[in-house]
């Protein structure tokens, strides 16, 4: 009786043991791994007070390598401004009675466009790191940010040098949707 009992765990522990190899061959035999994507962490991300962006760029040169990344962090930082600025523009032109609704709206994207352009070289380097990979390229990976300040003013000051635009303007208006913008952006990205 007592062999007939121990035979019977000694099966449950087999059989559990097993299922578990089963499961852990499946997943070693799907042959994906997880990848830790440098600069990426939360510090890296837009929050209310500054637009960041992470990005990498390959090349059997160093310097070229850096270009790429910059010129990707960049471009990916512009994009983020552009559409953060697109949902202000029509918040704030919704909220606003002004005569012509679609010429007020278009030249105030325009002026967003023009700001974003600009500010561009207004960002900082927040983090770098390089790697030299097998086949002997670099990668290099750069986190950049820029403060939400120098929009928010630089679209406040072009808008006051066009004497159509600035009868309709509420700086205090824009500030506050611009802020209600970024914290939906920043939201987003959790």
């Amino acid at each position: 009786m007592k062999t007939k009992h121990f035979f019977i765990a000694a099966m449950a522990i087999v059989a559990s043991a097993a299922i578990t190899g089963c499961k852990s061959t499946k997943s070693v035999q799907s042959g994906s791994n997880e990848v830790s994507v440098p600069l990426s962490g939360s510090e890296y991300r837009t929050d209310k007070d500054y637009f960041r962006a992470s990005q990498s760029g390959k090349s059997p040169d160093l310097a070229t390598a850096k270009k790429i990344a910059l010129q990707n962090a960049k471009t990916e930082l512009a994009g983020n401004i552009q559409s953060l600025m697109k949902a202000v523009t029509e918040n704030y032109t919704n909220q606003r009675t002004v005569a012509d609704q679609q010429e007020f709206e278009n030249k105030f994207e325009e002026n967003a466009r023009a700001v974003v352009n600009q500010t561009l070289n207004d960002v900082k380097v927040i983090g770098e790191k390089v790697f030299k990979e097998k086949d002997g390229k670099y990668t290099y990976y750069i986190a950049i940010e820029m403060s939400k300040e120098p929009v928010v003013n630089n679209v406040a000051d072009r808008i006051s040098k066009d004497a159509k635009l600035q009868l309709d303007f509420d700086k205090h208006q824009f500030q506050k949707i611009f802020n209600e913008e970024m914290e939906k952006f920043e939201a987003q990205q959790q």
